[in-house]
C-alpha cells in the first residue's frame, strides 16, 4: 500500500493541532464485532482511523503528538504465528512501522503504561470524547494516572478538543487519492447497475437483482457494499429505506434500486429507476421526466462558491412546478414551496456528503449559513417523487416511487459527474434494456 496519502493527512492533522496549542491526539480504529455466539461480522476499520492510516487490522490506536519535534505513534497486535495460522496476517509493530510510515509503533499492550507518559505535561487533548464510552473510561483512567503525580511536578491537559470537528473539516475536501478511489466506486456500482437493468424481467425476485448486483461488487474488487441495497419493485419504492428485498417483480411496474459499493473503505451511491418490462407507460414517464429534470437543474447549481443548499432549492422548483402540472398539488409554485405541501411526494433532502461514509463526515451549514462548495467536495445529488395510492391521487400515478441520484465531484469550474456512465435518461434506459 502506498501509505504517502494517509501521512500527508497526519501532517496535516499535526499542523493544525500545532496552530491550536499543540497536544496529542488520540484515534482508535473500530473494535470487532460478534454476529452470534463466536462468530464476528466481517471487520471493517472506523473511518477516522482509516482516513490517517490506511491500517486494515483491529485492536490499534494512533496517537499524534504535536509539538517541535511532532511524531505518528500506532499501537496494533504483536506478531503472532500461532494465531496467525488461525486468523491470518499480522504486521506486528515493527512491520506496521515500515509499511505505514509512522515514526514508532508499539504493542497494543502496552497503550495504557504508555498512553499516561504521552499526555503528561501536554497542553491539550484531542479525542473523540463520547463517541464510546469504553475508550471515554479508558481515557480517563489514564488522565486520572497524570493527575495522580501533581506533586511530582507533572500535569494533565487543561483541555480536550473534539478531533472529530477538524477531521471533519479536512474530510470534507478529498485529495487525489480519495478522488481516484471514488471514480472506480462509481465506475463499479455503475456497472452492476447496468448488469441489473438487464437482468430484470417480470417473474424475477428483487433479490435475485440484488445478487446481481453483489456479485459485480466482489468481482470488480470491492469489499462489501457501501450500504444495504434497496431493490424496490412497484409500491415498495415508496418505502425510502426499503431493503426487504423479497417480492416478485410485475410486469408494468417500475423497480428503484438505490445500490453502491465501498471500494478500499470508500462509498459510491448510485440510485436508478427503470420499468420492469423494459418499457415507461405514460404516466411513469411523465413523473421520470419530472425527476431527472430536478436533477439537472439540481446538478446545475453545484459550482465552487454555491451554498450546499443551493442543489435542493434548483431541485425543489422543479419538482413543485410538475407536480402542480401532473395535478399532484394545487396552486403555485411559491405557495406550495412556502407551505412545504411537496413533501407529501418528496419528503427528504436533494443530497448529502459523500466518502468514506456513505454519508460522509462534514457539516452543511454553520448557524444559518450553508457551506460553500469548493473544489474537492463530493456529494450525491438524488431528487425523487413518491406517489402513494390515495383517493385524491390520479390512479394513473398510483405506487409511482422515482429516485435518480448520482456521486458528483466539485470541481474548479463546476462538477463531474462519477458516474455518468449509469444509462439515465428515459431513452438510454429503455435501449439498454432492449439490448
Amino acid at each position: 500500500m502506498d501509505f504517502v496519502p494517509f501521512r500527508q493527512r497526519r501532517l496535516s492533522l499535526l499542523d493544525r493541532m500545532a496552530a491550536a496549542g499543540g497536544g496529542v491526539a488520540v484515534i482508535p480504529t473500530a473494535p470487532e464485532r460478534l454476529r452470534n455466539r463466536d462468530t464476528h461480522f466481517p471487520y471493517r476499520a472506523d473511518s477516522y482511523f482509516h482516513y490517517l492510516t490506511g491500517f486494515p487490522e483491529p485492536e490499534a490506536v494512533l496517537v499524534l503528538i504535536a509539538n517541535t519535534a511532532p511524531q505518528a505513534i500506532l499501537f496494533c497486535r504483536e506478531k503472532d504465528v500461532e494465531k496467525e495460522i488461525w486468523d491470518g496476517f499480522r504486521h506486528g509493530p515493527e512491520g506496521a512501522r515500515e509499511s505505514f510510515g509512522f515514526d514508532a509503533a508499539f504493542s497494543i499492550g502496552e497503550f495504557d503504561a504508555k498512553l499516561a507518559e504521552l499526555l503528561a505535561d501536554q497542553p491539550a487533548l484531542w479525542y473523540a470524547l463520547g463517541y464510546d464510552a469504553e475508550w471515554d473510561a479508558r481515557i480517563t483512567r489514564a488522565l486520572n494516572a497524570v493527575r495522580a503525580q501533581t506533586r511530582a511536578g507533572r500535569r494533565a491537559p487543561a483541555v480536550i478538543h473534539d478531533v472529530r470537528a477538524v477531521l471533519d473539516a479536512m474530510r470534507l475536501v478529498k485529495d487525489e487519492h480519495e478522488i481516484a478511489l471514488m471514480r472506480r466506486a462509481a465506475r463499479i456500482a455503475g456497472a452492476a447497475h447496468r448488469r441489473a437493468m438487464r437482468f430484470t424481467a417480470p417473474g424475477r425476485y428483487e433479490y435475485e437483482v440484488e445478487a446481481e448486483f453483489l456479485h459485480e461488487f466482489r468481482r470488480a474488487g470491492c469489499q462489501a457494499p457501501a450500504y444495504p441495497p434497496i431493490v424496490a419493485g412497484g409500491a415498495n419504492a415508496c418505502i425510502l429505506h426499503y431493503v426487504g428485498n423479497d417480492r416478485p417483480l410485475k410486469d408494468g411496474e417500475l423497480l428503484l434500486i438505490d445500490a453502491g459499493c465501498e471500494l478500499d473503505g470508500y462509498a459510491s451511491d448510485i440510485t436508478r429507476t427503470f420499468p420492469v418490462n423494459g418499457r415507461f407507460s405514460g404516466p411513469q414517464a411523465d413523473v421520470y421526466q419530472l425527476v431527472l429534470d430536478a436533477q439537472a437543474a439540481a446538478i446545475a447549481a453545484i459550482r465552487p462558491g454555491a451554498g450546499f443548499n443551493a442543489p435542493h432549492e434548483a431541485a425543489l422548483r422543479v419538482l413543485a412546478q410538475g407536480m402542480v402540472d401532473l395535478k399532484l398539488l394545487e396552486g403555485s409554485v411559491e405557495g406550495i414551496l412556502e407551505s412545504e405541501a411537496y413533501k407529501r411526494f418528496y419528503m427528504h433532502r436533494t443530497g448529502h456528503w459523500l466518502g468514506l461514509d456513505v454519508h460522509d463526515a462534514g457539516a452543511y451549514r454553520q448557524g444559518e449559513t450553508w457551506t460553500v462548495l469548493q473544489p474537492g467536495m463530493t456529494l450525491t445529488v438524488e431528487p425523487g417523487c413518491y406517489i402513494r395510492a390515495a383517493a385524491d391521487v390520479p390512479a394513473a400515478f398510483h405506487d409511482i416511487g422515482i429516485r435518480i441520484e448520482d456521486d458528483v465531484l466539485v470541481t474548479a469550474d463546476g462538477c463531474e459527474i462519477l458516474s455518468a456512465d449509469t444509462p439515465k435518461t428515459i431513452a438510454d434506459i429503455e435501449a439498454w434494456m432492449k439490448r
